[in-house]
């Protein structure tokens, strides 16, 4: 009987140790649940505190990431974008008034290039099928305007053909917007396209005579030189081509070049080019009993004593070359464009 009550008294003491090592380790287990929950609770807290709503976080493309220490771009400093619809089997173009000199394609979905043989045509297409992305598309021409264009996919274009000048305006500024700025070009320095163009037509129109002892008669064609202007380190001149005879002038070229006035036998003729920047209405033909002007932009030189200027128009398909002499006292006497008179 004794031995059963002791071997009883064991078993129940195993019993106890075991319920009370079991209810330690559930204890331990909550006190370890309850601290990883308070720390995740902590955590979520400091992160909130980091991140409040009213912070765009940590995306690149959104929020303040310079800190509040720059001006925001106004919308009247933008340039209103022209939309333009492009596919993969037809090609789009576009007409400029003036020569292009810069293109920026967005991204390499789409494709740009100068018509062949034009300077003032630009060719649009997309590189590939149902692009998803919006671009855009950048254009300066040699007139300083500078036109933008966000650019989509269309399975059907509505506009393939698409002309830029103002025919209203004539693309004078008038129908530019009020913070518009001239594009400046590295090949006129410091003076504005705009400006050019509008001392070329002023001179066109003015059409006056400042020099009468420059030019060249033969075969009934006439060619001389009307005047020399200068503005801002260039040079303008005015040039008027008549044809007496019943047969048109086509013109093949024109050329500038400073030459020696003396040249010695055996000695090798140095020649010197310019290249005019601009030109206002470019004469290419002149019918029978009729007469053309142009004005020529070109970069300031000057000539030394033993050098001069010579002018040549050259006939295409034909003999009646024509030619005339410019010296430095002519250039010198050039007269200063201080304002414009535009009839």
């Amino acid at each position: 009987m004794i031995k059963k009550q002791q071997a009883m008294k064991k078993v129940i003491l195993m019993m106890a140790f075991a319920i009370g090592m079991t209810g330690a380790y559930a204890q331990k287990t909550v006190r370890v649940e309850k601290v990883k929950t308070g720390t995740e609770q902590a955590g979520n807290g400091e992160a909130e505190a980091a991140s409040p709503e009213d912070e765009t976080g940590k995306s690149p493309s959104t929020g303040d990431l310079f800190n509040g220490l720059t001006r925001p771009v106004t919308f009247d400093r933008m340039i209103p974008p022209y939309a333009l619809e492009v596919t993969f089997n037809k090609t789009v173009h576009i007409i400029f008034p003036a020569t292009i000199k810069y293109v920026d394609l967005g991204s390499a979905d789409i494709l740009a290039g100068k018509a062949d043989g034009s300077e003032n045509v630009l060719r649009v297409k997309a590189a590939l099928r149902d692009f998803s992305r919006e671009t855009n598309l950048a254009v300066i021409t040699d007139d300083g305007s500078y036109y933008t264009f966000n650019v989509k996919y269309a399975d059907e274009p509505t506009k393939l053909n698409i002309e830029m000048k103002d025919f209203l305006h004539d693309g004078e500024a008038v129908n530019r917007p009020n913070n518009a700025q001239e594009i400046y070009l590295s090949e006129l320095g410091s003076e504005s396209p705009l400006l050019v163009r509008l001392i070329m037509k002023s001179v066109y129109e003015n059409n006056r005579r400042l020099v009468k002892h420059v030019g060249c008669k033969r075969f009934g064609i006439q060619y001389i030189l009307k005047g020399i202007y200068t503005h801002n380190g260039l040079l303008y001149f005015h040039t008027e081509l008549k044809n007496s005879s019943h047969v048109p002038f086509n013109v093949d070229f024109i050329t500038f070049k400073v030459v020696d006035k003396k040249v010695a036998k055996r000695t090798a003729i140095q020649e010197q080019v310019i290249v005019p920047l601009r030109a206002y209405n470019y004469v290419t033909a002149v019918n029978g009993k009729s007469r053309e002007r142009t004005v020529f932009t070109l970069p300031k030189f000057t000539l030394p004593d033993d050098k001069q200027l010579i002018v040549e128009m050259n006939e295409q398909n034909g003999g009646r070359h024509q030619q005339f002499t410019v010296t430095n006292a002519e250039l010198i006497r050039a007269r200063v464009i201080n304002e414009l008179k535009v009839k």
